[in-house]
């Protein structure tokens, strides 16, 4: 069984990159719906409703299947290596895989407020929101990489500045495309 492994741990990391395309196009997509209510009619119709459907297809189509074949790969991964859940990093890699679920659901309920008008989340929020996904990213990344390396301390640290500084850049190219009208 243990042969099978690293053909379960190849299709694990091609769904994920998958999963992560998905979750970074689609809050784009959801920032261009947003500002598309800016726009005068008939423009804001035609974009809102081309937008409802680039949000449907690259959700059911690409995204949530990338997200299911990433856990059912992943969950047979353990099952494969059990001994990988008596590891720390491992405890610490499945927590911000539970917070990047949530995150996958959540941009779900913001797709589904958009297709009906209820969405009151600004476009620059939406960035903001967008970056979560690049950090739980790089949260998972390295844990995986460097399991044991690091200390947690530095690498909670680590995390944290990173964040700060993405949501630095957002802040910093808002006022860029205030300023040039972009």
């Amino acid at each position: 069984m243990d042969k099978y492994y690293y053909y379960v741990l190849s299709v694990h990391i091609i769904f994920m990159v998958s999963w992560m395309a998905g979750l970074f196009y689609s809050v784009r997509l959801f920032i261009y719906h947003t500002e598309a209510a800016d726009r005068p009619e008939p423009e804001k119709a035609i974009l809102q409703k081309e937008y409802e459907k680039m949000e449907h297809k690259l959700w059911y189509i690409i995204a949530t299947p990338a997200m299911v074949l990433t856990v059912l790969a992943g969950i047979s991964m353990l099952c494969i290596r059990p001994v990988l859940l008596q590891m720390p990093w491992m405890h610490v890699k499945l927590g911000f895989v539970v917070l990047l679920l949530i995150y996958h659901f959540i941009c779900q309920r913001i797709m589904k407020q958009l297709k009906q008008g209820l969405c009151k989340v600004s476009s620059f929020r939406l960035r903001l929101w967008n970056e979560v996904a690049t950090i739980l990213l790089v949260a998972i990344v390295f844990t995986v990489v460097l399991k044991n390396a690091v200390d947690w301390v530095y690498g909670l640290i680590g995390l944290i500045v990173f964040a700060i500084v993405i949501m630095a850049a957002v802040k910093w190219y808002k006022h860029y495309r205030k300023k040039h009208n972009c």
